[in-house]
């Protein structure tokens, strides 16, 4: 897993209000007299892989009420771009028509890219029933992306969208039947599922008690213990304990813990260094360890880690 959002309920990641009403000429998304309701049946689409501009957007958003929609931003210059693209295309054609791919221009769509909060691409979102998803920036692995893509459908499931995407009024292909879990691995999604985090958390702790080099275990333990620290946390009352006691250092991780989950990454990273930066030395333990867990979560090839990580060097050294 890459980014712990798949594993809550919908949040509203980006703005998406300016673009959700405007006239779409066009239109490369569903065809029909209207949109097919969220979760219903087969939409006809002109291909499972989309080329989305500021102005045919908003039937994408009515597209992803029927099929999770995956959303790339991507540019003509950027290198880890093109890397990145072929691994989406190739995995969403697997799923036979399970996702739709939309693929993004930040150049020639700057009020797309604005609305998604593109700081630096490749960036890779979701929107499952109109509502945005947080899913990961940078180029990642083939088999991270399957992961990841997984769970989006378990999330879009969770949400009543479970429809399909057909192809110019193919049938839309049965998807290859997916590899057994590891029965830890097993117990864990159906705990996610359930909402029962601490139970997940015990599952993925038993696969690395029996293999400590399990990566896949490692990724969705750090993600569901950064789910059950949030699970039932008021942010707003959060947020005032964090303002009022700036070196609280309990309060302090909790606010950025619900920042990641929120995806304001770089947010989460500067309170952390910040306090960091003005404790004494022998109260700093536990905020580095929380920063080291969430660089972990991010991603080390994201540009923000790198960044916070060097910030976070030049005040240990």
């Amino acid at each position: 897993m890459t980014d712990p959002t798949l594993g809550a309920s919908l949040r509203g990641a980006v703005d998406l209000s300016t673009l959700r009403n405007r006239p779409a000429s066009a239109a490369p998304a569903a065809s029909g007299d209207e949109a097919a309701p969220a979760g219903a049946g087969a939409v006809v689409v002109p291909s499972l892989v989309l080329d989305v501009t500021d102005e045919t957007f908003p039937q994408v958003l009515e597209l992803s009420r029927t099929v999770p929609v995956v959303v790339d931003l991507w540019a003509e210059w950027c290198g880890p771009c093109k890397q990145l693209s072929p691994v989406l295309e190739k995995v969403v054609l697997e799923l036979g028509g399970r996702l739709v791919l939309a693929k993004v221009d930040v150049d020639a769509n700057p009020q797309l890219s604005q609305a998604f909060r593109a700081q630096s691409i490749p960036m890779v979102v979701a929107l499952v029933a109109g509502q945005p998803v947080q899913m990961f920036t940078g180029a990642v692995p083939e088999q991270q992306v399957r992961e990841v893509f997984a769970q989006l459908l378990q999330l879009a499931a969770q949400n009543g969208v479970t429809g399909s995407a057909a192809v110019d009024g193919e049938a839309p292909e049965e998807a290859p039947a997916e590899p057994a879990l590891p029965p830890l691995h097993a117990e864990a999604f159906e705990a996610i599922e359930e909402g029962d985090y601490a139970r997940a958390v015990r599952a993925y702790e038993k696969a690395l008690a029996e293999n400590p080099r399990d990566a896949e275990a490692r990724a969705g333990l750090g993600q569901v213990q950064l789910l059950l620290r949030v699970q039932g946390v008021d942010l707003q009352a959060a947020r005032a304990a964090a303002a009022s006691a700036p070196l609280d250092i309990p309060a302090q991780l909790t606010v950025a813990d619900l920042d990641i989950t929120g995806g304001h990454v770089e947010d989460a990273f500067a309170r952390l260094l910040d306090l960091f930066a003005q404790l004494p030395s022998d109260e700093r333990a536990p905020v580095r360890e929380r920063l080291v867990e969430l660089f972990g979560l991010v991603g080390d090839a994201d540009p923000r880690v790198i960044a916070a990580r060097g910030r976070l060097a030049s005040l240990l050294f």
